[in-house]
């Protein structure tokens, strides 16, 4: 049986973090779009643009991974397919990041900003879409553009 291939998308889990209604269906589109071309998500499994990215991931189809903070399964958002309940709050970021073969950042502020160090810190590729630039962080224009641009970065 051939392993999932994933791609961990980090980002706003709130409004107030960035996770508006634009950058929601941007996340959504990402999660459709990697579902469409075999690849499964993997996320912090709440709600904002981890919930969209499931949301769009699932209505195409694909593999939904939510590696929650909490021990109870059931503060996952209801696109995750799989739940991994750790009960390690903020420190779970580094296993949604070594989960994922690159990562793609949809807003977001420090949660996101720890996950994209830990992604780089492992070697692993990162596209930022409305997100953190600096160097090493590949900048996309749309969603379909990160999804080229971190296909392209894990398949070579």
């Amino acid at each position: 049986m051939a392993k999932a291939r994933l791609i961990s998308v980090i980002g706003a889990g709130s409004e107030a973090a960035g996770a508006d209604e634009a950058a929601c269906e941007t996340a959504r589109q990402v999660g459709r779009l990697l579902a469409e071309k075999g690849w499964g998500v993997v996320c912090g499994g709440l709600k904002g643009i981890m919930r969209a990215v499931c949301q769009g991931a699932s209505e195409a189809g694909g593999l939904t991974v939510g590696i929650i903070p909490s021990t109870d399964a059931a503060d996952a958002n209801p696109y995750c397919k799989v739940v991994v309940p750790t009960g390690m709050g903020q420190a779970r970021n580094l296993l949604v990041v070594l989960s994922g073969k690159g990562a793609i950042a949809i807003t977001g502020k420090g949660g996101t900003l720890s996950e994209i160090g830990h992604a780089l810190k492992e070697g692993k590729p990162v596209v930022s879409l409305m997100s953190w630039d600096f160097p090493g962080v590949t900048r996309a224009a749309d969603a379909e553009d990160a999804v080229e641009k971190i296909l392209a970065a894990v398949e070579k």
